[in-house]
């Protein structure tokens, strides 16, 4: 359960990046509640796995998702740029939350 809790948390967190930064491109209601609601519930979430996982296992699959998520969202949806590096990078990233989830 707590890991349906932080993948879904880390979902939310890579929707309430994308809507940051369509808000800061254009201010509305739509992209407001998406910015603050994506944010919102992925503090819940990760607060509630909170009851099932440790914080030195939550903190860092969270973080690390959500980083991954949001870069891989900003590449797809706001053209930035697809280089080897930065796709090494996230590899690195996935490959840490993964190594975290085995060793749980």
């Amino acid at each position: 359960m707590g890991w349906l809790l932080i993948f879904t948390a880390s979902i939310f967190e890579v929707i309430g990046a994308v809507g940051l930064k369509l808000y800061a491109q254009q201010k509305n209601l739509f992209r407001l509640v998406l910015y603050w609601g994506g944010f919102f519930v992925s503090f819940v979430l990760f607060y509630i796995s909170l009851h099932y996982l440790e914080l030195s296992i939550v903190y860092p699959v969270w973080v690390g998702l959500g980083t991954s998520g949001a870069v891989l969202a900003n590449m797809l949806l706001f053209k930035e740029p697809k280089n080897t590096a930065r796709l090494l990078g996230l590899a690195i990233i996935i490959i840490g939350v993964v190594g975290l989830h085995v060793t749980m």
